[in-house]
């Protein structure tokens, strides 16, 4: 059994080490470890590594992988931030070694929409067949990036592997949105999973596409995306509508001694779930009743209030809402509790008044 992928790239950066720091900087946030090496940085996020060297005028990238689809995912991050961070002198990228057979992006599917039914007002549920559906179970899978197609598009379009390892269009301007969702359940057995979609009255793409579509429709994705979930002894979840689907799963696969807190900002009483877990986590539901989404600290104000554990237990705080919330319960967390990296994660999933786009 072969033991590792490889591949290189040769680029030719006019400023090389500003460009190389952030995107270091940047993985880093995203738990990747970065360590100084004989010639450049090296980077590793789990079994998948990158090197830095420079060759002369030019900057080597190495990439290696157990397996061609950590291969391309090295590849795309590598390539795509070095684009971004080089702003308006972007460099070209071409890979050498492994990975030239691969077309498709190996992370991409084509699902197909079986059922779709009402939970709340304001919450629908699409359960989607998927020809590798197993490949979502388990909490490192938590989320996937659904393809919203261009009304435009006669055909769809669906992605193929550039070059420079990035994603590819065959008509760049008919390029379909890319909208991060939870995988709130699967079905191993029937091969299907469900999406819950908070539907909003100005609908975005992914709302929009919930409420119209209709058995048989059929829908790109790219996944699964990062998630997991610490072990603890004491939780403190904490998210509006658009956490609900991803708090209730970690629930559910939640072991039954662990204890804590589940704090869940909804418009009102109509939007409440019924939620399993087999935990003594207390879920306590916060209403806004009448005020816009993403303009009360009912969310803050929560968990400032919850009794938090004492400090020879091990704690875990997963947070995500609007970008206000999101910065507040964050500083909350690394300047007040002084909770390490590994004990907490509070991320923004939407921001009020601007497109996902934006």
């Amino acid at each position: 059994m072969r033991r590792e992928y490889t591949a290189r790239a040769r680029i030719a950066l006019r400023n090389p080490g500003p460009v190389i720091a952030e995107f270091c900087d940047h993985m880093i946030e995203h738990n990747a470890e970065v360590s100084e090496g004989p010639a450049g940085p090296v980077l590793r996020l789990g079994a998948v590594r990158a090197a830095f060297t420079r060759d002369g005028e030019e900057t080597l990238v190495d990439v290696a992988a157990p397996d061609l689809e950590g291969l391309y995912l090295a590849r795309m991050s590598v390539a795509s931030h070095i684009l971004e961070f080089a702003g308006n002198d972007p460099p070209v990228i071409a890979w050498t070694g492994d990975g030239g057979e691969i077309v498709r992006p190996p992370n991409f599917q084509t699902l197909e929409v079986v059922g779709c039914r009402t939970l709340t007002p304001h919450m629908r549920r699409l359960t989607l067949a998927a020809e590798n559906v197993a490949r979502f179970a388990g909490l490192d899978a938590l989320h996937l990036n659904l393809m919203i197609q261009c009304p435009e598009a006669v055909e769809p379009q669906w992605p193929h592997v550039g070059s420079n390892g990035v994603i590819a269009w065959d008509r760049p301007e008919l390029r379909p949105l890319m909208r991060k969702y939870t995988v709130r359940s699967l079905d191993l057995a029937a091969g299907t999973l469900d999406i819950d979609f908070v539907l909003h009255a100005d609908a975005g793409p992914g709302s929009g596409f919930a409420e119209t579509a209709r058995v048989g429709d059929r829908v790109g994705v790219v996944g699964p995306g990062g998630g997991g979930l610490v072990d603890a002894d004491w939780y403190l979840f904490a998210g509006d509508e658009t956490a609900l689907p991803a708090i209730a799963r970690m629930l559910e696969h939640l072991p039954a001694g662990a204890r804590g807190k589940a704090f869940l900002e909804v418009a009102d009483a109509a939007e409440v779930q019924t939620l399993t877990t087999t935990s003594k986590v207390e879920i306590e539901w916060l209403f806004r009743d009448g005020r816009p989404p993403g303009t009360t600290t009912l969310l803050m104000d929560a968990i400032r209030g919850a009794d938090f554990p004492e400090k020879d237990e091990r704690l875990y705080l997963w947070a995500a809402a609007e970008f206000n919330a999101f910065r507040a319960i964050r500083a909350f967390a690394r300047q007040e509790k002084h909770l390490a990296s590994h004990q907490h994660l509070v991320v923004s999933y939407w921001r009020r008044g601007v497109a996902e786009d934006e």
